[in-house]
């Protein structure tokens, strides 16, 4: 029987042409780019970090001249800072660290106020912390009116603040709602569609007849426009007498006694 002729076999594609494995070779030095500066935060990112407000807030405080660096007024939130840079915010020094996140669900009562002071002497959500919250700078994630009650998160995560209030994320928040009268098929018909308001057209939202008294309706949006909910009734000719928020999210209120706060799970954080 005849010798079959060698035919060397192919080197398999995990190894180089001089047999050796692609791993073992010298990987070649990623040349940066000219002028390369690593990646440094800016000041409206510092300033969240600090867990001093939302992105929008403190986008408008920067601009009101209230923050300073290296004692020179900012004009812009996008500035770069540099370790030594040194911040202030109405002349108070901002601790650079970054602190705990901190995330609470509260059952704001009625006629309190959804911000983290009031000039007029009113009760803010803040006012309703225990003692060892009030002071890890928190505020209250969007806005729910004084007259509106129900779930409102406080956090000092400027991140998942921006996440949840911003526009383009589009994220649910569904209200109870005591009408006045019943919603006729066309009326239901044009909040679903959406419906032209004074500040220009609502997005569609989700409403459905309920027994829950004192309440018989509820309706699911995903716009933060003062007062929306009430507007959106109102402009198919409906009164809302009583709101209340109980979900943003994931995030449900369930049983939260008002006035209550308690704090997030871990998985109740990462669903948001």
């Amino acid at each position: 029987m005849t010798d079959r002729p060698h035919i060397p076999r192919r080197t398999p594609l995990t190894t180089t042409r001089a047999g050796q494995p692609r791993e073992l070779q010298p990987r070649r030095p990623v040349a940066k780019a000219p002028g390369f500066v690593p990646e440094t935060p800016t000041l409206l990112k510092t300033l969240r970090d600090a867990g001093l407000g939302s992105r929008r807030d403190l986008a408008e405080v920067i601009k009101a001249g209230r923050v300073k660096v290296n004692v020179v007024i900012a004009e812009s939130f996008s500035l770069p800072l540099k370790p030594t840079d040194t911040v202030t915010f109405d002349d108070n020094m901002v601790e650079r660290t970054k602190p705990q996140k901190v995330y609470l669900a509260l059952n704001k009562p009625m006629d309190v106020i959804s911000t983290t002071e009031d000039n007029h002497g009113r009760r803010t959500v803040i006012d309703l912390l225990p003692e060892e919250y009030k002071r890890l700078k928190l505020f209250p994630v969007g806005r729910l009116d004084e007259d509106t009650t129900g779930l409102i998160l406080l956090t000092n995560d400027g991140e998942l603040a921006y996440r949840l209030t911003h526009p383009k994320f589009e994220v649910e928040k569904e209200y109870l709602a005591a009408v006045d009268g019943a919603l006729n098929v066309t009326q239901v018909d044009q909040l679903q569609k959406g419906i032209e308001l004074d500040d220009g057209m609502s997005a569609p939202a989700k409403i459905k007849p309920v027994l829950l008294s004192p309440y018989n309706y509820r309706i699911v949006i995903h716009e933060g426009r003062k007062r929306i909910v009430r507007r959106l009734f109102a402009a198919v000719g409906h009164q809302v007498r009583l709101l209340k928020r109980v979900r943003i999210g994931k995030l449900k209120l369930e049983n939260l006694k008002e006035g209550s706060i308690r704090r997030l799970t871990t998985a109740e954080v990462r669903e948001l």
